[in-house]
Order: C-alpha cells, then structure tokens, then sequence
C-alpha cells in the first residue's frame, strides 16, 4: 500500500486510520517499493492505496512514478494499481493509466441506491464510473470490485453489473462485507455462496465481463483472480504479436488498418488490446 496507512476519507465499511493532515509521503518510497517487488519471484502485483486528497493530484504521480520504475527494474512484470477516484480529476486518472501500468482498477463499491450511507461523501457513483471510462479511454484493462451484504438487492447488483460493463469494465470482483468493528456498517445479509456463482455466471454470460471472482471470501485483490488475469494478459499479447506476424509481408492491409476492418465486422473478441 503507498503513500501511507492513513486516509484523507471516512468510508463506513473501512478500519484504516483517517486524518484531514495524513503525514507527507516518504519521497523514498517509489524507489524501495519498486526494488523490493522486482526481487520477488512474481510476474503479478498489485499497488493500491489510501485516498489522499490533501495531494494537488491525489497522489496519482506518486503512482505513476512507481509502476514506471517497476518497469525500468523488471519489464515483464504486470502490475495492478487499485486507486482512489482522485478526487475526480480525470487529467490524474489518465496519469497513472500511461504509467505503463496493466490493470488500472478502482472500485465502486456498492449498489448506486447505498453509495451515500456506505461511501465517504467525497466519493459517488458516477465519478467512479467516469474514472474508469477514462481509464479504459487509454486502452488498458480495469478491474472494479462490489461488496454484497450492506443491504442491496439481487436487481440492483445486477444494475451495477452492467453499469460496469458499459464503462468499458473488463473483470469484476464480488465478495460478502464483513463488519471490520462494532463502529462500522452491520452486516445486513450474508449471500451465499450459490448466490455469487450465479451472480459470476451472469456477470460472464449475460453481461459480458472477461472474468468475473466471486464469493464470500473474494476480495480486490484475490489470489485465484489474479492467476487468470496474468494468464488472460499474456495469452491476449501472443496472440496479438502472432496475428501482427501472420500479416506482415502478406499483402494485405497493414495489421493496424485490418485490426481495424476486424472490429468494424465484430470479428475481435477483445478490442481493447489493440
């Protein structure tokens, strides 16, 4: 987590210390973060971080500046950012989604009917949705993550599901709240767990996510999903790298200009890597 353990919001269902005057970020993080993760013997992180609107960006350049030194340290590493909505500054948002970042992910949360008594009020529906549209607006993947329990209903997720979607969201998690302490949001209900299978089968099958984890343990950041995330990326950039080979030389249409012609006839699957 950077940019430190205390945020600048007070979101109900969250137990991370607040303060309107968090500490100044540790101008040595970027570098120590980055060469600690490019020793790990992993292809796969994920940054993510508290809300820090005391920042003029929020905090995006410290985030840019660290998936960029990943990158200069371990090229092919893939890393997630989880981010805050930046306050709405969609200029911050597209900072950090050129950083050469893979996963750009910010999560909504919660149902649209339960944003204002589960959510800070500096957080809100459509200004998470629009940091995920400019987010995908720069070609990269984005990743959102609903909690269920807080006192939604099957309809509504499935609203938000699509909500999602059209935003351009490609991977979706859904895991039950648990109340962090007796000051937090109760627990409303506790779905189970056929209810997320039938929730991810839809999310998949009707709404036309790429991969939707969900169940009562799911969090943001889950192990299982992010194996298929890893694998769902490097099978997407062979298979572009080897339809970028079949057509050099061949005398047809330069690859970009039949990229094109494929997602004009609905011919691609997954637009969004091109």
């Amino acid at each position: 987590m950077l940019m430190g353990d205390t945020c600048t919001r007070g979101c109900r269902f969250c137990a991370v210390n607040t303060s309107q005057a968090p500490p100044p970020l540790n101008e040595d993080e970027v570098e120590d973060t980055a060469r600690s993760i490019a020793q790990w013997g992993v292809g796969y992180v994920v940054l993510t971080s508290v809300d820090r609107d005391d920042l003029p960006d929020g905090g995006s350049g410290h985030f840019a500046r660290t998936v960029q030194r990943i990158k200069q340290l371990k090229p092919s590493m893939l890393v997630e950012c989880l981010t805050p909505d930046f306050k709405g500054d969609m200029d911050a948002v597209r900072e950090l989604a050129r950083s050469g970042l893979d996963v750009y992910a910010h999560n909504i949360e919660t149902v649209r009917r339960l944003q204002t008594r589960v959510r800070d009020p500096r957080a809100n529906y459509e200004q998470s949705l629009d940091v995920l549209v400019a987010a995908k607006e720069e070609g990269v993947y984005t990743k959102s993550s609903l909690m269920l329990g807080l006192g939604e209903t099957v309809e509504e997720v499935k609203e938000c599901m699509h909500d999602l979607r059209n935003a351009g969201v490609d991977i979706l998690t859904l895991g039950q709240y648990l109340q962090p302490t007796p000051l937090h949001l109760s627990v409303v209900e506790f779905w189970t767990p056929e209810m997320f299978q039938q929730l991810a089968s839809y999310g998949e099958e009707v709404v036309g996510f790429r991969f939707v984890a969900a169940g009562p343990l799911v969090r943001s950041s889950y192990k299982a999903g992010e194996f298929f995330i890893e694998n769902m990326i490097k099978r997407d950039r062979t298979s572009y790298q080897k339809f970028l080979e079949s057509h050099r030389g061949s005398g047809e249409p330069e690859p970009q200009s039949k990229v094109q012609e494929l997602l004009e006839a609905g011919q691609l699957d997954y637009p969004d890597m091109f």
